[in-house]
């Protein structure tokens, strides 16, 4: 009796140990995430810009625009999603199809999360890691460029396909650890979803 109660007070200290690193995963894609939102300000700011500098430079016949800002504003598009897909993904803020999932007990939801989480999202993300190395890597490697004149690197904004896909990955073993000590019974989902006790 003694060797299970000792097991069991075991694995409750590790499990509090994952629960500390889950606080920590949350902290970090939390701020990454606020950091994103304010990229959505910046990329509008840039996108008002290339509007007014466009006709206002057709009134003065003067270019007030250029392609490096256009681009600009489609890679801050590109940093918003994958920064803040991690973001999201702690929210519980993606899309899912809930004609089932809406009905189901917190633990079956746990459950298909945790499924879903090791199964699909965790696999799919080192895919993409493993799929676009190579293309990344030879964008550095030729300092790739956009062929539009006055255009921007390439390679940096392709690094961050690595970058948000890491923070996925991060995020979703966050995720698997909050759902298994839902089903576990040390967590409830309402402390899941409580970003001061977690």
């Amino acid at each position: 009796m003694v060797k299970f109660f000792l097991t069991v007070t075991r694995e409750l200290k590790a499990l509090q140990t994952l629960l500390r690193l889950s606080r920590l995963i949350d902290s970090f894609n939390e701020r990454i995430g606020r950091f994103s939102d304010w990229l959505v300000l910046f990329m509008v700011l840039i996108g008002v810009w290339n509007v007014i500098g466009r006709y206002l430079g057709n009134l003065l016949q003067r270019n007030l625009s250029s392609n490096g800002l256009i681009e600009s504003q489609w890679y801050i598009f590109d940093l918003i999603f994958l920064l803040g897909a991690a973001y999201t993904l702690k929210h519980n803020g993606h899309v899912r199809v809930d004609v089932l999932y809406t009905n189901w007990s917190e633990k079956r939801k746990a459950l298909a999360n945790l499924l879903g989480t090791l199964l699909f999202l965790i696999p799919f993300s080192i895919m993409v890691i493993l799929f676009s190395w190579k293309a990344i890597l030879a964008s550095w490697q030729i300092w790739e460029l956009s062929p539009d004149p006055d255009g921007l690197p390439r390679a940096p904004i392709k690094s961050m396909i690595i970058v948000g896909f890491l923070l996925l990955i991060i995020q979703g073993i966050s995720e698997a650890i909050k759902n298994f000590a839902i089903l576990t019974n040390q967590l409830s989902p309402q402390e899941a979803q409580d970003d001061s006790s977690l």
